[in-house]
């Protein structure tokens, strides 16, 4: 899931490095962050409510990995 992820943010964001610290909340412009949203609902087939959507879940490849886990 992890790599998957990775590719996804790559494609969408290709400017973020994965390999660093990052917020998505705060990296990314609304356009940006929506498309992520919208590959990750269809890529792993789930829906991101507004709720999950907070600061704390896209703090990096692990709390995305996390907050996936827990829909």
């Amino acid at each position: 899931m992890r790599d998957r992820i990775i590719d996804i943010l790559n494609m969408v964001c290709p400017y973020i490095d994965t390999d660093e610290d990052f917020n998505l909340v705060q990296d990314l412009d609304s356009g940006d962050f929506d498309a992520f949203i919208e590959e990750l609902e269809q890529r792993f087939r789930i829906e991101i409510d507004e709720n999950a959507r907070s600061e704390e879940n896209f703090i990096g490849v692990d709390a995305i990995v996390e907050m996936i886990e827990s829909l």
